[in-house]
């Protein structure tokens, strides 16, 4: 049977053959499976019909768990439902799981498998998730590579209506569901040609229905419990027969042999692998090496993994094989062996079959598989005695599990071709490679592979594009470590010395994108980089991309330009017939953004097939000298260690080559110290701001609204100025505080900024210009001085005025998050406003992902060595987990308070300490002032002399037990971060009991109105006529009103804010919210990379601005302090709205891409969300009153 081919993900290949079969799905977003979800919602919005003829009714759930009820109910009431998830989603379903086996429900869940975090947040690929599900009664099945994933996931949904048990399909996570690749796939009429029709009609009427009503789910005792339990066995046993039925029709129709293990390899092996998954693409590619090379090996791909046929296994199994290595992708902490090595010792040993059977682990969290992994494990098995527990792909210096690995030979298919290219995250280098396979896998008979490799950051991370293109199938999904072509599009990586040349062939191509002469580009290549290229004939182009994409119109966006390029010098396919398919494609691409983005695509795509040019080698690079580093970290010994160790090699890519000792002494926890960003001056900006000071007005706004802190004000004495370096720029101070008493420095960090120029168009008298980054390489060492050198000036340092608030020390810099930021501005104002005394937990997301990445952390410490405490717990437990971190500090407080009175009421106490003591206790609620009373308490205690030289009385005492925990003594400020998708949705019945809980913690939303760390779903907070994944026709629900729901209870403060509207109301919503004796919300209107404003997240700040003056967005505060004042607790802040509402709408493509989709629901959905604009001011103007 011929089928077409077409280029995609393992993720598309879910969702294609799971939607034929599919009439309700239930979902959630959680990466790296939500894609899966995306793409049936916008299929069932353009009409696509299943097998059943309908299309398929999408519903977004506000958690994991919400969608496995949802699905559990769809079921029930007789629909075929399906839905797609990961990691901590997949497990808030198993209690459902549990529910739809027993009920022998027939559905599949779709899972791209994911880590479950542990000692820290990893999103990407192993088997921990799906492990935790193999008791819940679920039929598991995986596979291998995205055309598996096609024809299998078929085989679950067949099976699943057949035998009635439900499934969990099941798929490497980013190494199968994002890698792309030419597959042939299914049309509705072969699908719907295997469908056991009267197994869905008896489906259909075994479901609930008030016609002919039944009682399911009751409760049960023990006394019959455990039998009804059993009598479900026939299905499970029936099982695997059934998925080997549909196995076999799936191989008639396409020529195929799945099977339940499949063999692959040497007939009469001695050594053979046991896995499942991804490696087993690796494993084969070893396979014909090794045999070639006169070796026996063989591979055992398990596809069915629940109920396990172990007689199955074994006939798969060569009887010859004496060496069995099991490969499990997860860590059973504590157990004989990981699951599937335990499932495979199990068969051996009922069957009474002897062999020497090890366990191995690897791939977790993602950790790349080459061959070299797969090589080691047959070494390993020709041994004597081989280890009967390994690891493999890390070396463990500490338990010393992993076994050697040796640079391995090139197993890939001849004739491969294959590509690498560096990239920054946001700047279009991942979305222009996924074309480019796409033109050459569906325009060219060529076989193709593409995966994309990326660091912790948001936008403006690294990411590596890793693309094959060949004659023959493509096996091999692990990372490209010798390509014909490697592309750096970042100039930085060069300065920074990232290891990219080493990964091309001899012989090959290294394009550099950068504006450098030949003369430059010569001064900044490494040493180790020229020498490379000189011994192995590199052929070196640059392009200038960057100067060409300013000119075009395009910003920062390089990408087009660098794929014209790339099609030109790599020659796959005709240049003509090249250009013409990329223009295609970026009218596809970028049409929803408006005619004038296409023609500026399509000017780049001709200018950038000839822009290149060659650089001839010197010959003095074949003997290139390195140069001594003398580079100087200084900073907190453990921080400065942390760095070198741990932060630099991940920073650069090389993380992989890190031992288990380096995480060991302190780390094994999962815990990093702080400040540790500030060395990493990745300088990946192309331009910055210069700071003209005759134009400046000192008011610190740039600052203000600066979302990494790259740019502050600095109050210096005549003494700290003299010292400082001759290029800096220092005047008087203008007014206002410290005139007369200091001078003004305003010092940009060119190696930390990220180019948004944010400043620059907040900037109320443009004494703010962006230059090129180099022109600025001076203005680091002023930058340097004025933070390490210049001391804090309490004087001129206030909370209360958006000036004085910036000479306080930011203790939130340089970030991972995207250029523009509006949330790292709100809370990096945060930090400057109690930042000394905080404890931050942070919702997973996008304030996750920037706030913690490992041994990177943005949120520092002042010269006392005090900053925020930051811990993530989970996505919809955050508030809960915040309210957790105030009640275990208030437990010890309140201890200590009680020791406290029991000291002051000691008769013969020394006086100076009671009256410390006493005043301690009397702020003990204050922030502010609790801190200095703290102070004072606790240096009487220190300074009594009796104490420290060991008395034993009952005060001595005393004093030395509250001395142990003297770091609990000053009032702490605990803040609760997160964005809407947690707070609005999946963490909403948490926020809403610890704000219920009276306690007194701060709440934080920075609200995006869309899930920007999953890739742009819809929430509740989402408005009408928003586009978003999950609403691909436009949101037809109203926002929810998060900050009302939160002012009905009387006691919660609320504000709702937009720091570019007004940054003073902004702040005062801050500091308000600090002081209140309570719980307290606070809203930021956060725009974002998600929205694609017109001009960019350059115009972050102006956005907010437009929002507040049309009445998209309100201001407000909700203060209950007030009402005990005998003052209205309620302020709105707004005005009314000024107009410009459709205006507004427009430049957001969220909005204006609904136009071109569907014009008339976009002219009837906009008008209905100005409308509910208009009602919501009048309802506020309305609560001023009612709370008078």
């Amino acid at each position: 049977m011929a089928r077409k081919l077409k280029t995609m993900d393992g993720n598309t290949a879910a969702a294609h053959v799971s939607y034929a079969f599919t009439e309700v799905a239930g979902i959630y977003p959680i990466t790296p499976s939500s894609p899966m979800a995306d793409n049936v919602d916008q299929w069932a919005a353009q009409g696509r019909k299943n097998i059943f003829g309908t299309t398929v009714n999408v519903v977004e759930m506000q958690s994991e768990a919400g969608a496995a009820g949802t699905v559990h109910g769809s079921l029930a009431a007789g629909a075929l439902t399906t839905t797609y998830t990961a990691s901590q989603g997949l497990l808030l379903m198993i209690p459902n799981m549990y529910k739809l086996a027993g009920e022998l429900m027939p559905c599949v869940f779709h899972v791209s498998a994911r880590t479950v975090a542990t000692h820290a947040l990893n999103i990407f690929g192993d088997h921990s998730d799906v492990m935790a599900c193999r008791q819940t009664g679920f039929a598991m099945l995986c596979e291998s590579n995205p055309q598996e994933v096609m024809d299998l996931g078929a085989v679950a949904h067949l099976a699943a209506i057949k035998g009635r048990v439900p499934f969990l399909n099941f798929f490497d996570g980013f190494r199968t569901s994002h890698e792309i690749q030419k597959i042939a796939i299914w049309d509705n009429d072969d699908l719907a040609d295997m469908v056991d029709m009267d197994a869905v009609e008896a489906f259909r009427k075994r479901s609930l229905n008030p016609e002919r009503p039944v009682m399911r789910g009751s409760h049960e005792n023990g006394d019959i419990f455990f039998q009804h339990r059993e009598a479900a066995n026939k299905y499970y046993d029936a099982i695997p027969g059934i998925v080997e039925e549909y196995m076999g029709k799936v191989n008639a129709k396409l020529g195929t042999n799945y099977q339940l293990f499949n063999y692959y390899g040497a007939p009469d092996a001695d050594r053979v692998i046991v896995a499942m998954g991804s490696i087993c693409d690796v494993a084969e590619e070893v396979i014909d090496y090794l045999n070639a090379h006169g070796e026996k090996v063989g591979l055992v791909k398990v596809r069915l993994y629940r109920p396990f046929r172990a007689d199955k296994l074994l006939e798969a199994i060569p009887a010859t094989a004496t060496k069995i290595a099991v490969l499990d992708r997860t860590k059973e902490p504590g157990a004989q062996g990981d699951p599937l090595y335990l499932d495979v010792v199990t068969a051996f040993a009922n069957a009474g079959r002897q062999a020497t059977i090890i366990g191995g682990r690897y791939g977790l969290g993602s950790k790349d598989t080459p061959p070299s992994n797969v090589f080691a494990v047959y070494e390993e098995l020709t041994k004597p005695q081989p280890k009967r527990q390994f690891t493999v792909g890390i070396v463990d210096d500490v338990t010393f599990t992993s076994l050697e690995e040796k640079p391995a030979p090139n197993t890939a298919a001849p004739g491969t071709i294959e590509c690498k290219f560096w990239g920054l995250g946001g700047d279009g280098t991942v979305g222009a490679n996924k074309n480019s396979i796409k033109i050459i896998g569906d325009h060219t008979d060529k076989y193709v592979q593409a995966y994309f490799q990326y660091d912790s950051k948001k936008t403006g991370g690294v990411t590596i594009s890793h693309l094959r293109f060949g004659d023959e199938p493509i096996r091999a999904p692990y990372y490209i470590n010798k390509a014909d072509f490697v592309a750096c599009h970042v100039p930085a990586y060069i300065v920074k010395g990232f290891p990219m040349v080493r990964d091309v062939k001899d012989g090959g191509v290294f394009l550099i994108n950068c504006q450098w002469s030949d003369e430059e580009l010569d001064h900044h290549m490494p040493a180790v980089a020229k020498r490379y290229i000189a011994e192995h004939n590199i052929q070196v182009y640059t392009i200038n991309a960057i100067d060409l994409a300013i000119e075009i119109g395009m910003g920062k966006r390089t990408n087009t330009i660098l794929q014209s390029a790339f099609f030109s010098l790599a020659k796959i396919m005709p240049e003509a017939e090249a250009i013409q398919y990329m223009k295609d494609a970026a009218t596809h691409s970028y049409l929803k953004k408006g005619q004038d983005v296409v023609d500026m695509n399509h000017k780049a795509i001709d200018m950038g097939a000839t822009a290149f040019h060659k650089f001839e080698i010197p010959a003095s690079w074949a003997t290139a000298e390195d140069k001594a580093q003398t580079e100087h970290l200084e900073g907190n010994a453990a921080t400065v260690k942390m760095v070198k160790e741990i932060m630099e090699p991940v920073g650069r890519m090389d993380g992989d080559s890190l031992p288990v000792s380096a995480f060991a002494n302190g780390h094994e926890d999962g815990t990093f110290c702080q400040g540790a960003a500030a060395y990493e001056k990745r300088g990946v900006a192309v331009n910055v701001p210069e700071w003209d000071s005759t134009k400046c007005i000192q008011c610190n706004q740039c600052s203000y609204v600066c979302p990494h802190a790259t740019i502050r004000p600095f109050a210096l004495t005549e003494e700290e100025a003299k010292n400082a370096p001759a290029q800096s720029k220092i005047v008087d101070i203008k007014a206002g505080k410290g005139k007369g008493v200091y001078k003004f420095a305003l010092a940009v960090s060119p190696l930390d900024c990220m180019g948004c120029s944010v400043c620059v168009s907040t900037c109320p008298v443009k004494a703010l210009t962006m230059v090129p980054q180099e022109s600025q390489a001076a203005q680091q060492e002023v930058f340097n001085y004025m933070v390490a050198k210049v001391a804090p000036k309490a004087d001129v340092e206030d909370t209360t005025t958006v000036k004085g608030s910036q000479f306080k020390q930011p203790l939130l810099e340089f970030s991972g998050s995207c250029a523009g930021c509006a949330e790292t501005a709100y809370a990096r104002l945060i930090t400057q406003v109690c930042g000394e005394r905080m404890f931050v937990s942070n919702a997973t997301g996008c304030s996750s992902i920037w706030g913690g990445p490992a041994a990177t952390s943005p949120y520092t410490v002042n010269k006392e060595g005090k900053g925020p405490a930051w811990a993530n717990s989970l996505f919809e437990d955050n508030a809960e987990h915040g309210l957790g971190l105030y009640l275990g500090q208030k437990a010890i407080r309140e201890r200590l308070a009680d020791q406290t009175r029991k000291l002051i009421a000691i008769d013969y106490v020394d006086e100076g300490i009671a009256a410390a003591a006493q005043k301690w206790l009397d702020t003990m609620d204050d922030g502010v002032a609790n801190g200095e009373a703290a102070k004072a308490y606790i240096a009487a205690m220190e300074g009594h002399k009796a104490q420290g030289d060991g008395c034993t009385c009952e005060a001595c005492t005393l004093v030395r037990e509250i001395l142990k925990e003297k770091e609990y003594l000053n009032k702490k400020s605990v803040w609760i971060f997160g964005g809407d998708g947690w707070a609005y949705d999946i963490g909403y019945g948490g926020l809403d009991h610890v704000i219920a809980s009276g306690e007194d913690v701060n709440i934080f939303v920075f609200d995006t109105e869309v899930y920007s760390n999953t890739g742009g779903q819809a929430s509740k907070s989402s408005n009408i006529g928003q586009v978003a994944q999950f609403a691909a026709a436009g949101k037809t629900q109203p926002k929810k009103s998060l900050a009302e729901i939160a002012m009905q209870y009387g006691y919660v403060y609320v504000a709702q804010i937009a720091m570019g509207a007004n940054p003073n109301q902004t702040l005062k919503a801050i500091t308000e919210a600090e002081s209140y004796h309570g719980p307290s919300l606070v809203i930021g209107y956060a725009p974002c990379e998600m929205h694609s404003i017109k001009g960019g997240m350059a115009n972050c700040q102006v956005e907010m601005k437009k929002a507040v003056e049309c009445g998209y967005w309100n201001l407000f505060r909700f203060n209950p302090a007030l009402k005990a004042e005998g003052k209205n607790p309620f302020t709105l802040d707004s005005k009314a709205p000024a107009g410009g509402y459709q205006e507004f709408l427009m430049n957001e493509a969220r909005y204006a891409s609904l136009t071109r989709a569907f014009p008339e629901r976009a002219k009837e959905l906009f008008a209905r969300n100005e409308e509910a604009a208009k009602e919501r001011y009048e309802h506020l103007t309305r609560l001023v009153e009612l709370y008078k």
